[in-house]
């Protein structure tokens, strides 16, 4: 991206001043490097956001950002119902509530080293990942519509897991307002299956070590050390929240001239929120989401089974479940009142400050947790939401690397199995039935996760609290 077309408002803050349609600006946070390794489509779909009814303050960019399908992944948007603001299917995304969910272990790193490689073996076996993945637990149409309602609080009420983890989870595991009845038959068959399984792509599971403490007051409020072992897991809603936004996409997208919406591009396809067929997919969304924590919470239950048989003495502990593909119902400030919002995250996660009330009350003093995912040859790394990512973007952060180039050209210039090899030899074991999908997931395919999070760091969007590096990793 050219340097020439954006404001600079600080190193890491740029501006677009609105032109064309736009009705507020983009801001785009990052350092001017990263700036310079975005595609100029980052920049163009900021713009189309910017367009769209009801916005509010601006369309926002996070520094891992890259193009994607309407809204860029990477990018936040807030909509007032009031105003006529929209909802986008594109500016959820098609894995509705992907996230990521890190457990601490009460382990460290001398004794994980000698039973590496059995852990390693332990969770490819215990956790069913790949494309078309299916799992033990096969539910009826009954038993799937009370899973969508009820999220995580189901998966614990039928067993897996505790009412502890609940509220070290967003919203406390389940998203208020979702409604089964507008999801497609074709979404749920396709999920009957597939609860508690891993899927393919950029989704696993993480064996990591904490190497490196930033901040010593918050790492204790999270009840981590250096030398700790955590377990991260990245997935979502799989088959079923990509067939919500398939379903709902080709809906918006024929109904906008009825609704008056000019779409600058079919994936911005939208809907009124006060519109029946903005609450039908709010509904559906929600649903997908419930899915995802349900699917996070039966393969923590999975974890700790795996754990169990290899190290009695682990003590499997949720320290916090984050989603970063949402539209969520929040309250904002803006000109100084207090407004109901839509606030869109594609690609980004929340990062709400310290004192906000739905934070868990043992961590509400220093912020919610934000997790960063790295990839599996690079560090992940935790940080704390700040009070000035409220203003700054509606509390939101990056959520990840962000890809620097396609799975096509990664397959075409990396080799699976030489990866496997080569990052053994690093210390790293990798796990995988696909040496495709490892190809398609090299750690180089990848922008420099330590660059991004610096960035969002310095833009006071999240605070860094620890750096992770990973010893196992189970991929799809």
């Amino acid at each position: 991206m050219e340097l020439k077309k954006l404001k600079k408002i600080s190193e890491t803050q740029w501006c677009v001043e609105p032109f064309g349609k736009m009705r507020v600006p983009a801001i785009i946070f990052a350092s001017q490097s990263l700036i310079k390794s975005m595609d100029d489509k980052v920049l163009e779909q900021a713009a189309n956001v910017a367009a769209l009814p009801g916005i509010v303050n601006a369309s926002y960019v996070m520094p891992d950002a890259h193009w994607g399908y309407g809204f860029p992944i990477g990018g936040v948007a807030a909509f007032d119902p009031e105003a006529g603001g929209v909802i986008s299917a594109g500016g959820v995304g098609f894995d509705i509530a992907c996230g990521v969910r890190t457990v601490k272990t009460g382990l460290t790193i001398s004794d994980i080293e000698p039973i590496k490689a059995t852990i390693a073996d332990a969770l490819a076996r215990k956790i069913p990942a790949g494309v078309g993945s299916t799992g033990k637990i096969h539910l009826s149409m009954k038993e799937m519509d009370d899973m969508l309602a009820g999220g995580a609080v189901w998966a614990v009420d039928r067993g897996f897991g505790s009412k502890s983890d609940l509220m070290r989870i967003e919203e406390q595991g389940t998203a208020k307002g979702a409604q089964p009845r507008y999801v497609s038959e074709q979404a749920k068959k396709r999920q009957l299956d597939e609860v508690g399984t891993l899927g393919s792509g950029n989704h696993y599971f993480e064996v990591q070590v904490v190497k490196e403490i930033y901040d010593a007051k918050i790492a204790q409020a999270f009840g981590i050390s250096v030398g700790d072992i955590v377990v991260s897991i990245h997935c979502g809603s799989r088959g079923l929240g990509h067939q919500i936004g398939t379903d709902y996409l080709k809906k918006m997208t024929a109904a906008a001239s009825s609704y008056g919406i000019e779409l600058p591009e079919r994936e911005l396809a939208c809907a009124p929120l006060e519109s029946p067929l903005g609450k039908e997919y709010l509904g559906a969304m929600r649903s997908g989401i419930n899915c995802a924590l349900a699917n996070r919470q039966i393969l923590t239950h999975l974890l700790r089974e795996a754990f169990e048989t290899i190290a009695s003495k682990a003590r499997l502990q949720l320290l916090y479940d984050v989603s970063h593909n949402t539209c969520k119902e929040e309250t904002h400030s803006v000109d100084g009142k207090q407004k109901r919002l839509f606030v869109h995250r594609k690609g980004a996660t929340r990062s709400f400050g310290p004192g906000d009330p739905t934070i868990a009350p043992e961590l509400r003093n220093v912020g919610q947790p934000v997790l960063i995912g790295g990839t599996m040859g690079t560090a992940s790394y935790i940080l704390a939401g700040t009070t000035e990512s409220m203003s700054l973007a509606f509390g939101s952060s990056c959520h990840g690397a962000g890809r620097s180039m396609s799975r096509n050209q990664a397959t075409k210039q990396y080799n699976g199995r030489e990866l496997v090899s080569g990052l053994a030899h690093r210390g790293i074991l990798i796990r995988s039935p696909s040496l495709r999908g490892v190809a398609e997931e090299a750690p180089d395919a990848y922008k420099d996760v330590s660059e991004v999070v610096a960035a969002a760091h310095d833009a006071h969007l999240s605070a860094k609290v620890a750096k992770l590096l990973p010893l196992i990793c189970v991929k799809g």
